[in-house]
């Protein structure tokens, strides 16, 4: 089996590290009362993740539906080929009754957990859930679930309050680059970057149903960068702003490493891949000095976003 974690953003094991660093320099430069606390609540933050999250995995076993063959049929194939693409180790699978789009993965030890809320059957279709479970997968393979629970903790050590939001946002900053890591899985997963977006979309305009009004959601997000208050926001949260996952998608998708990766992970379920350009729109990418392309018609909009054809 093809497994290969090149995926992962270049920066996210540096920003880790500076973090960790971060948390070293406080503890040296304080006092040695400081030091003990720090390594007391250090312990102490880890083994209080660790109960609860043992006790949210039980809590789940008897709340939750877990996704199997027998129980959830088409969920469980889905889960099954982002697993043989990703190769994520052991994953248990729920299905919680919630009213939001949602998905999350935790665990400290095997099997992680990934938990999936039931309105995304609702609104993606079985190509936009593989960008889903593949990104939550992709948080697995790459040791996200276990290092959130470890780096959370020494970046909230006891501080003082300048250099505890200096921790803060440095431990947000490798959140969020973790979530770009993630989203370069669902990509993989689902290996279709118009279904990788139009999940996205999908997550904060559950509502779309046809052209216009994705390309009226497109442009809400896309506007979200337009504010400095907005850029200044994203430096204490978890995840960017979509426009950014967006757009890193995009970029991701035309580079040798992901045709290479796509091809990699295909052939573990027995599908061909073929590199080609990946186009969102029939006049994107003509390269600079290439001869005019023949006129083509214009692409009805099924061609150009995948909702529109119905659930694959």
């Amino acid at each position: 089996m093809f497994r290969s974690l090149r995926y992962r953003h270049d920066n996210e094991v540096v920003i880790l590290i500076l973090t960790i660093l971060l948390v070293l320099g406080v503890i040296v430069l304080t006092s040695t009362v400081t030091f003990c606390l720090s390594g007391v609540f250090i312990v102490g933050m880890f083994i209080l993740s660790a109960l609860m999250i043992r006790s949210h995995h039980q809590s789940l076993m008897q709340h939750t539906t877990r996704v199997e063959s027998v129980r959830t049929p088409a969920l469980a194939d889905v889960v099954a080929e982002c697993g043989q693409k990703l190769q994520p180790g052991p994953v248990d699978v729920f299905l919680a009754q919630e009213k939001q789009l949602n998905a999350y993965t935790f665990g400290v030890g095997d099997p992680k957990v990934l938990v999936l809320f039931s309105p995304l059957l609702k609104v993606m279709s079985a190509g936009e859930l593989k960008f889903i479970i593949g990104h939550e997968m992709g948080h697995v393979a790459l040791g996200h679930t276990w290092l959130n629970t470890i780096v959370g903790g020494l970046a909230g050590i006891p501080a003082p309050l300048g250099i505890a939001v200096v921790l803060y946002s440095a431990f947000r900053w490798w959140n969020r680059l973790c979530e770009y890591s993630a989203d370069r899985a669902g990509l993989l997963a689902c290996g279709d970057l118009r279904l990788a977006i139009s999940s996205l979309v999908k997550l904060v305009a559950p509502g779309v149903s046809n052209q216009r009004d994705f390309e009226k959601a497109l442009a809400m997000i896309d506007a979200e960068d337009d504010l400095a208050s907005n850029r200044m926001a994203e430096v204490f949260q978890s995840h960017p702003m979509l426009i950014n996952r967006i757009n890193k998608l995009r970029e991701y998708a035309h580079t040798e490493e992901y045709h290479w990766l796509q091809a990699g992970v295909n052939r573990n379920v027995g599908q061909s891949y073929a590199q080609a350009p990946v186009r969102e729109h029939p006049r994107d990418e003509v390269p600079p000095h290439a001869p005019a392309p023949t006129p083509e018609p214009p692409k009805p909009p099924e061609e150009r976003w995948p909702w529109l054809k119905g659930r694959d």
